[in-house]
């Protein structure tokens, strides 16, 4: 059995999301009845697509990187738990004892929701299903037990499955997106807290009244208001932060407008990579939608659970995650009993505000105070957790950066899933994992049973009519 499951990581480790996900669509697209060629073309056009927008995060992630590492050095910071960013801990869980068995065990759990219509979401974004793992390895670095580490990996799974759901009618409202879904633990979780921060800021005069989404921001401030007018001022302003000392004036002016430009790129280029995505997925959700309404009868909805990826591209979530970054570098010099350092994740940022947009209307003032608040509370959640994430890497035979004694990541060591399932099993043992089941079937039930007003408090419009099941 290891052997077979070995062999199915490693198919999906060789060919890469990028490959995988065409291959996937298409036999999705097939059995959900679409006619070959238009199955083939939507799938192939996906796969496009999500090139096109890993090359444009790419850029965006190179010059952030190196953007964050020149302000950390101006600023002479040095800490001992060191940023290893999202790909180190993606390797890291797939690279655990759970890691082997994540596939199978996220399919089989997705599968046993939807034949019990718990859920509407077919989570086929299965490079992202390290998410699961990664949590499943903390709990065994933790407990040293696999079992606990599995359990916790299929309830992490239907926890995505939970958000992808709670948030899946403001997603495709906001961003456009028909029939789609985000179940990422990456980016679902904010969706709390962006509900309580815009609760506190209704009742603040003068706050709630910052009429600050990106439509507006272009009528007041004119050709400097546009995404990739945007993205150049952003650019400019961090480079001149990050580059002021980098050497003679023609190097820094050099520098400074390479961020500026880079950056005006990324704001024009992901929507338009979202764009061709949309061409692919809609052929996909109409046959879904056909599908389900054959078999399941009535208008039982059917959602197609996708990468936050797709999201990051609008203007009111990357606008906001650029301005986040030297926030969230000045948070990591003044917060008192902070241990952590950042590097290589300032750019997973734009992954982590995302689901604000749709709960803040756009509103780049409000996604910032939120993304303000989650990652201040990340850097105390990281700080704590940074010695299980060391554990849980080197089980997994990861090798420490130079001068590190312990490290983490933005994506999930920020984060309150991994410390709540964590914190939970430590504390109670094989009763916390009954705990942690026990909150997330109230979760469902209580979803489902006023499905409608959940919807509007993750920023669905409330006009629009309420889920059918």
């Amino acid at each position: 059995m290891d052997a077979v499951l070995s062999a199915i990581k490693s198919l999906f480790d060789t060919l890469g999301a990028t490959v995988m996900l065409p291959i996937i669509i298409f036999l999705l697209a097939l059995i959900l009845g679409a006619k070959p060629g238009r199955a083939f073309r939507a799938a192939v056009t996906i796969g496009v697509a999500f090139v096109g927008i890993n090359l444009v995060i790419g850029l965006m992630w190179s010059n952030l990187t190196e953007v964050a590492q020149a302000i950390v050095k101006n600023t002479g910071v040095t800490r001992d738990v060191v940023d290893v960013g999202w790909p180190s801990a993606a390797a890291i869980a797939f690279g655990s004892s759970v890691g082997l068995w994540v596939i199978p065990l996220t399919i089989v759990v997705n599968l046993i929701l939807l034949a019990l219509r718990l859920t509407r979401t077919l989570d086929v974004d299965v490079w992202n299903y390290w998410h699961f793992a990664f949590i499943g390895s903390l709990i065994v670095a933790a407990t040293n037990n696999l079992l606990y580490g599995l359990i916790a990996a299929a309830l992490a799974a239907a926890l995505a499955l939970f958000l992808g759901d709670w948030t899946a009618k403001a997603v495709q409202k906001f961003y456009g997106l028909p029939g789609i879904s985000i179940p990422h633990l990456t980016s679902a979780p904010i969706v709390p807290i962006a509900i309580a921060t815009n609760w506190v800021i209704e009742r603040i005069p003068g706050l709630r009244d910052a009429e600050w989404d990106t439509e507006t921001i272009r009528k007041r401030l004119g050709v400097f208001g546009e995404p990739v007018i945007l993205g150049l001022v952003i650019g400019l302003v961090l480079g001149a932060i990050a580059f002021y000392n980098a050497g003679d004036f023609v190097t820094v002016l050099a520098k400074v407008l390479g961020a500026g430009i880079n950056l005006a790129a990324v704001m024009l280029l992901l929507p338009r990579m979202v764009s061709i995505l949309m061409e692919g997925l809609i052929p996909i959700s109409e046959s879904a939608r056909e599908f389900m309404q054959k078999r399941a009868g009535g208008d039982r909805e059917f959602y197609i659970g996708l990468d936050s990826a797709i999201l990051i591209g609008h203007p009111a979530a990357i606008a906001s995650a650029l301005v986040l970054v030297p926030i969230a570098i000045l948070l990591s010099i003044i917060l008192p009993g902070n241990r952590v350092i950042l590097f290589a994740d300032l750019a997973v940022i734009p992954f982590v505000v995302a689901m604000t947009a749709p709960v803040m209307r756009g509103n780049v003032l409000r996604i910032v105070i939120a993304g303000t608040i989650t990652l201040a509370i990340g850097f105390y959640i990281a700080t704590s957790m940074a010695p299980l994430f060391t554990a849980a890497a080197v089980a997994s035979g990861f090798s420490l950066p130079e001068g590190a004694v312990q490290i983490t990541s933005i994506a999930d060591g920020f984060l309150w899933p991994p410390f709540l399932f964590v914190r939970t099993v430590q504390g109670l043992g094989a009763l916390g994992l009954v705990v942690l089941l026990v909150v997330l079937a109230a979760a469902f039930f209580f979803f489902l049973r006023n499905t409608k007003a959940w919807e509007v408090a993750a920023g669905a419009p409330a006009e629009a009519p309420a889920s059918a099941d």
